[in-house]
């Protein structure tokens, strides 16, 4: 007898975590290696969030809130919408989960039956595909071109729906790429959407504050208003704020669809931590100023690693707008042999290179469902950053 289900089967553990767990192991060996792995920001919390936390700690708030949320951050989360995005939203279209993931989790799980298709667009962010599985759906992968920036385009959405499709994510701007959708992108997309009035949209806009030279942000319920009802925005604190270990995400969408997720989240975690929904409060309602430094230290650190990677022979990589990730095509390395003899076949061949002679962790293309390429992330220590991309190029080089 088979003792665990059938869903198990279905499913990995996530590439990337197991890329920063295989680094961390190394380092407590004592090897000199540099993780690239990781999608955190290297900043703490600003204090005046953790004060908030202290504070409310000190208040006794620790006890059960209500399952979607404490009302006055799904207020504060409308406010948002509204302030950022020009989007109206009532309380009872929020709800609150641990972290962006359940709220994507929770909504798939909610929504989708044996056979029902979700259209991913590749690269996508690793989880997409297996949270779909769980959910007994079936994702449809639509790899995406260099020529359109490794982005969707109109008539490949339009190809790709059938009438089991119920839902399309769209990550902007996307792990791992860094690419976002312009609003006209956008417009052209939701022009295809309008004629499948069966689809719906996951927007998942968890970077949407760490855009790059002057690029506009925009998200497909403010760009096509006549689809909200169609639309589960998602977002969260983890990225913009440096609270990954918070785990407060949100979403924000049709009511029937949000009491669902209630519905189920109240039979699994019950409500987000009580103390980091009151430490996400003070991040919606504080001080924003300390985000654009952080946007111009990205930035800095973007340009740094790209002109170095798009220096070594055999690397070629777009210039994203957003989040904080580089995703270098090695297409050209296909073929060669390491010093040792041994042969790069694949992205994951390239990976394992690169660690095992230069000690640098990054994850190979194949887990984000498009290779051959590979994912950095510069969240890290500048100095530690170039040093990384000037090993990687090194180690590039002696391939032959």
């Amino acid at each position: 007898m088979v003792f665990l289900s059938h869903r198990m089967s279905r499913i990995k553990p996530s590439p990337t975590l197991a890329v920063s767990a295989r680094a961390a192991e190394l380092k407590a060996q004592g090897q000199d290696v540099i993780g690239l792995g990781a999608g955190e920001p290297d900043f703490d919390t600003p204090d005046h969030i953790k004060e908030g936390a202290v504070q409310a700690l000190s208040k006794g708030k620790t006890k059960y809130t209500a399952v979607e949320g404490v009302l006055p951050l799904r207020q504060a989360i409308v406010d948002k919408f509204k302030r950022e995005n020009n989007i109206e939203y009532t309380p009872d279209q929020v709800v609150v989960g641990a972290g962006a993931k359940q709220i994507l989790f929770n909504a798939l799980l909610a929504t989708l039956n044996s056979g029902d298709e979700v259209i991913i667009p590749a690269p996508y962010w690793v989880s997409y595909p297996d949270m779909v599985k769980v959910a007994e759906g079936t994702p449809v992968i639509v790899r995406c071109s260099p020529e359109n920036q490794l982005k969707l385009a109109p008539e490949e959405l339009e190809e790709a729906i059938t009438p089991k499709t119920k839902w399309l994510i769209l990550n902007s701007p996307n792990n791992p790429t860094g690419m976002a959708y312009s609003r006209k992108e956008l417009e052209a997309l939701a022009a295809v959407i309008r004629k499948a009035p069966h689809l719906y949209v996951l927007s998942d806009d968890i970077y949407e504050s760490l855009v790059f030279d002057g690029f506009t942000f925009a998200t497909l319920a403010q760009v096509a208003p006549d689809l909200k009802e169609r639309i589960l925005t998602v977002n969260g604190v983890s990225k913009t704020y440096a609270m990954t270990g918070w785990r407060i995400g949100y979403g924000a969408g049709p009511r029937f669809l949000i009491e669902a997720m209630v519905t189920l989240e109240s039979q699994s975690t019950s409500n987000a931590a009580s103390l980091s929904q009151e430490a996400a409060l003070v991040a919606l309602e504080g001080p924003q100023e300390f985000i654009k430094k952080w946007v111009k230290i990205y930035e800095e650190r973007r340009d740094h690693a790209l002109k170095i990677l798009n220096d070594t022979p055999g690397l070629s990589c777009l210039k994203p707008q957003g989040a904080f990730y580089l995703y270098p095509s090695c297409v050209s390395l296909m073929g060669k042999h390491t010093p040792e003899e041994e042969l790069i076949s694949s992205d994951t061949d390239l990976a394992t290179y690169l660690l095992d002679s230069v000690g640098v962790a990054v994850v190979p293309g194949v887990a984000f469902g498009l290779s051959p390429y590979f994912r950095i992330s510069y969240a890290t220590d500048t100095e530690l950053l170039i040093k990384a991309c000037q090993r990687i190029s090194q180690a590039i080089r002696l391939l032959r």
